[in-house]
């Protein structure tokens, strides 16, 4: 596909080849790094973070203040050793300087609003390049599942929180992409549904599924159960948003008798890694974020096999640059060189934000967690939620709202968590003051009390 960019092409066209270009350049570029030399991706690197940096002084206010505040300037900042001299950036500071972090070089219809509430309970919204940001990342996304070769023509089942709009009805299933893609739905799967989800998965005959390790692990544990022959065809399950534990690993490997692969990533995209095809080390992509693993005193991890924190400061959206931000993400940093002859960094033992919960239906219907968390900007006017359940079939929604709160915030949360729950959830919203943090001052994104 060809384009002219002299041609008069406005609106949403031109949205869509630009986002195809960014794509297929992003893609064509990653094709040849990932092969490149340590010193060369090093090199590129610093190119990027020295834009970046020179950028953000320039056009971030939030940045221009950081670095006048320190007397020092994108100069200063010669290598990676250097960065330290910027100071972390936490969620909390991100909600307090939202529309300082955003660049004042870009006109405001290139901002796109998204948010994410994750399994912390603290929303936090952000903004991507609208048009570039999610094309560049698919491009990322693209090259991790090239490893186990993956096609965009291939049949995928998908099982990772969509809404199917028949699903009341009985039919869990629909078809989307000229029917490469077969949708499942995350919310409706019980001992008496999962039968018809192993027969709609048979008809179809994928070869890929991308899923949460909860949903597929439902299907996986009932053929295991009911001794059930694996998938024909199918190359492998393309897990993604939770961790992916080491028994439930192999309780799928045995079971779907294919390469269970996954990767970590986030939504405020400063870090993505994703495993090997050779074996289970987690590849960090160097050309989409500068990789740092800090201990609790902020100090810089190294050594190979120690756990640590991961920072990150993200190389692909200058609309509203996050630099050494701080997520509640865990890993440990190996030195091992890996026989797929790429030179990215390595970590193994990822331990993300997401954890695998099910709040549970009336006659046992499990629910992710996962496929519960709202990319929506329904919750901007909530400081805090959580869930609490005490009773199969019953759920509240707690909640701690911020002076801008109305009834209609009200009516819109329970209108959109009933489409996910189901209209044979019985769903309250209560009103706190505040919401109790963990042991590790962590917020608890579902409390279950199940008598």
């Amino acid at each position: 596909m060809k384009i002219n960019f002299n041609d008069s092409i406005t609106g949403k066209a031109l949205t869509m080849l630009l986002s195809y270009k960014s794509f297929r350049d992003t893609y064509n570029f990653l094709k040849k790094s990932q092969y490149w030399s340590k010193s060369q991706l090093e090199e590129y690197q610093l190119q990027k973070l020295n834009e970046l940096l020179i950028h953000s002084y320039e056009n971030v206010p939030y940045y221009t203040r950081i670095f006048d505040e320190r007397g020092i300037t994108p100069s200063d900042i010669q290598d990676f050793r250097d960065l330290e001299m910027l100071p972390f950036l936490t969620k909390e500071i991100v909600r307090e300087n939202l529309q300082d972090l955003k660049a004042r070089n870009y006109p405001e219809s290139k901002f796109e609003y998204v948010t994410t509430g994750g399994t912390c309970g603290e929303p936090l919204g952000f903004y991507y390049e609208k048009g570039t940001s999610r094309a560049i990342e698919w491009a990322f996304i693209k090259t991790l599942w090239d490893r186990v070769g993956y096609r965009f023509r291939d049949k995928c089942v998908i099982l990772k929180g969509n809404v199917v709009k028949t699903a009341e009805k009985g039919k869990f299933w629909e078809k989307s992409l000229f029917g490469r893609a077969l949708i499942l739905s995350s919310y409706h799967m019980s001992e008496r549904t999962v039968p018809k989800y192993i027969e709609k998965i048979r008809k179809f005959e994928p070869r890929f599924i991308q899923a949460y390790p909860s949903t597929i692990s439902i299907i996986a544990s009932y053929m295991k159960k009911n001794n059930l022959e694996p998938f024909q065809g199918l190359d492998a399950v393309l897990c993604g948003s939770e961790n992916v534990y080491t028994e439930q690993r192999k309780l799928l490997e045995d079971v779907l008798q294919c390469k269970i692969y996954t990767w970590y990533g986030h939504s405020e995209r400063v870090i993505l890694a994703g495993e090997c095809e050779k074996n289970s080390l987690y590849h960090v992509f160097p050309e989409y974020g500068i990789f740092e693993l800090s201990n609790e005193d902020g100090k810089k991890i190294k050594k190979s096999g120690l756990e640590g924190l991961i920072v990150g400061t993200g190389l692909t959206n200058f609309a509203m640059p996050l630099i050494r931000y701080k997520t509640d993400d865990l890993a440990v940093c190996s030195n091992e060189k890996c026989c797929c002859l790429r030179n990215y960094p390595l970590i193994t033992n990822v331990k993300g934000r997401w954890v695998q919960e099910f709040i549970i239906g009336k006659y046992n219907r499990l629910i992710p967690i996962t496929a519960i968390n709202m990319h929506s900007d329904i919750f901007d006017n909530v400081e805090k939620f959580q869930f609490f359940q005490k009773k199969k079939g019953e759920v509240i929604f707690n909640i701690v709202k911020k002076k801008s709160y109305t009834n209609k915030d009200e009516d819109t949360i329970k209108k959109e968590l009933l489409k996910k729950l189901g209209n044979d959830m019985k769903l309250e919203i209560h009103t706190l003051n505040e919401i109790s943090r963990t042991s590790r001052g962590k917020y608890q994104f579902l409390i279950q009390k199940i008598e």
